[in-house]
């Protein structure tokens, strides 16, 4: 009987190491100089509740702080919160620095963005854009969808 409980016990370690292994990283970085990190907050704890690991980088983030964060993090995706209205510059200067250190990750973008510029960030490589009323569920199922 000890035996088979030990055999048991490997087991579901084993399942705890293979699930601590393939967790999803998130990357989620505060871009340039908007100050409001409310909801970056809440999607960063709503990923991590939802199983994902989380890393996030606080305010005023240069894009080459971003990239060298999630470069050094080892990360699936990265997360950008932007209310400053400097979206579109932003990304592309993340997406620049990304293309110079020869490093490709999916992007998601969140905040007050018109539907003009979200679709201006899509056709410019970024993956999803989420706005107000946005659901955690909803950002999770992308994320697992676009980290694959």
């Amino acid at each position: 009987m000890g035996r088979f409980n030990n055999h048991i016990l490997l087991y579901r370690l084993s399942l705890k190491i293979v699930e601590l292994f393939s967790m999803i990283r998130v990357l989620v970085a505060k871009p340039g100089l908007d100050g409001h990190d409310r909801g970056a907050k809440v999607v960063a704890r709503g990923l991590r509740d939802a199983g994902f690991e989380v890393i996030y980088t606080g305010l005023h983030q240069t894009p080459e702080m971003v990239v060298t964060a999630a470069l050094q993090e080892d990360v699936d995706v990265i997360g950008l919160s932007i209310l400053s209205g400097a979206h579109v510059g932003l990304v592309t200067a993340i997406q620049d620095e990304m293309k110079k250190q020869d490093f490709q990750k999916p992007i998601f973008v969140g905040g007050i963005i018109p539907e003009e510029d979200a679709k201006t960030l899509k056709d410019h490589g970024v993956d999803a854009v989420f706005g107000p009323g946005s659901t955690i569920k909803d950002i999770v199922e992308k994320i697992k969808q676009i980290s694959q």
